[in-house]
């Protein structure tokens, strides 16, 4: 069993990965820290989203950033090497990879709160009179 799992390593180190996949482990690599406290809170986030929504959101917008910068120079190189028909759905494929890791990324941003109109706090609509 040892063997296989050795021979698995050597063969998957030598096929070459999709360029969003390189892209996006470049972009993790290069942004260590910022990624480590994301996976964290993202974490966290997944447990109880009331209580971590802000730290949530301010990390989460960094993190957008980011994404956002390596998705255009993704793009830009594929146009440049003479793809530019494939650019958005290559895009699509690199936003794909970054929600198999981190599969609540789209709601950074999101606000929670308290409903604005509650059968408590008197809320009605008025009647429409027709003649």
């Amino acid at each position: 069993m040892l063997i296989y799992l050795s021979f698995s390593d050597k063969i998957s180190s030598n096929i070459p990965m999709t360029k969003y996949k390189e892209y996006y482990e470049k972009m993790v690599s290069e942004n260590k820290d910022i990624f480590g406290k994301f996976t964290k809170i993202h974490f966290e986030y997944s447990i109880d989203q009331n209580q971590n929504q802000e730290t949530f959101n301010d990390i989460g917008e960094k993190i957008l950033n980011i994404i956002h910068e390596w998705e255009d120079r993704l793009c830009k190189h594929s146009e440049n090497a003479g793809f530019g028909s494939y650019t958005s759905n290559l895009a699509e494929k690199f936003q794909a990879e970054i929600k198999s890791h981190f599969p609540l990324i789209d709601h950074v941003g999101i606000v929670l709160g308290k409903s604005l109109a509650t059968k408590e706090e008197g809320f009605s609509i008025k009647k429409i009179k027709l003649h």
